[in-house]
């Protein structure tokens, strides 16, 4: 009777073996698949904790979206940042020395604000493409490198822009270099010696023209400004008073052709108040007010001395 239940069994279990092929030869794939997935996650096993961790960065993704949705995100960037930095801190990647290269014009504290460098800042987490990025938008700054060396120095190198001339337009008085950038809006007192530009757009073609007038030290030591017009041409304001206006084109052969009247007949010297320069083929001078009646008050007196009876006329 043993021996037939053993064997009994045996048939039913070889029974349900087939019977079991036979069902998955007509699963649907997806059933399969769902099957198999449903083996996997009851044979899983889950970490102690885990739930937990889970719920908390659940919660915490949710706190981070609702404050992203009313307008906190800086806020809560900055927050991470900071615990970021304080575990960096504690690990021993804090910013012990920062060593500067190319600063004369822009102090050490501006710099490192500039970068976005604090006394919490860790070397770890500090993002060097930004911290240049954020120094290239000072107008001073035309280049900068930012090196973090591990596990606690940081060098920083920046190439300043040199103050060319001085700027006016409006009213106000600009520095600015020689590409034509506008370092301050406001010129320091001791940048009063640059030369000046005035006009709308004189700030972009100063560097050229400048360097034009300096190849004649004569007039660039007896100049006081230069003014764009019309975007077009330029004007020479001299110290003495007088102006110079030069044509649009080829405004070095002006300034030789002046150069040349000054040199044999002191035309700079006398008393006149404007140089018409703008035609090749003729030089207008203007004199100044008092002259101009000097001069006719002269010819006056010729005329009537032309008209005086000399000595021993008739009677």
């Amino acid at each position: 009777m043993e021996g037939r239940g053993r064997l009994a069994q045996s048939l039913t279990l070889k029974r349900r073996v087939s019977f079991a092929l036979w069902t998955r030869s007509y699963e649907p794939r997806w059933w399969r698949g769902a099957r198999c997935w449903g083996i996997w996650l009851v044979n899983l096993k889950i970490p102690q904790g885990a739930g937990a961790s889970a719920a908390a960065m659940l919660l915490l993704a949710s706190v981070s979206y609702g404050a992203i949705k009313g307008g906190h995100g800086s806020q809560i960037l900055e927050n991470l940042q900071d615990l970021c930095d304080a575990a960096a801190n504690k690990a021993g990647f804090r910013i012990a020395e920062v060593a500067l290269a190319g600063e004369h014009e822009i102090g050490r504290d501006e710099i490192l604000t500039l970068a976005g460098i604090s006394d919490h800042s860790s070397l770890l987490f500090l993002d060097a493409a930004r911290a240049r990025a954020r120094l290239m938008n000072n107008p001073w700054i035309s280049d900068a490198t930012v090196l973090k060396l591990y596990p606690d120095r940081l060098r920083i190198e920046i190439k300043e822009r040199k103050p060319f001339a001085l700027w006016q337009k409006d009213g106000r008085i600009a520095l600015i270099a020689g590409e034509g950038t506008v370092l301050e809006t406001t010129a320091p007192p001791r940048f009063a010696s640059l030369p000046m530009v005035v006009g709308n757009g004189a700030e972009n073609g100063a560097h050229a023209f400048i360097d034009l007038v300096r190849s004649f030290p004569e007039i660039a030591q007896a100049t006081e400004s230069s003014v764009l017009v019309a975007e077009r041409r330029w004007n020479l304001h001299l110290k003495s008073g007088v102006e110079v206006l030069l044509p649009e084109i080829e405004p070095e052969r002006a300034l030789r052709t002046l150069v040349e009247l000054d040199r044999s007949k002191k035309l700079l010297s006398r008393d006149i108040v404007l140089v018409d320069l703008r035609l090749s083929d003729r030089v207008t001078v203007r004199q100044s007010d008092g002259a101009a009646a000097a001069r006719e008050q002269a010819l006056k007196d010729m005329e009537k001395a032309k008209k005086k009876p000399g000595k021993g006329g008739e009677a």
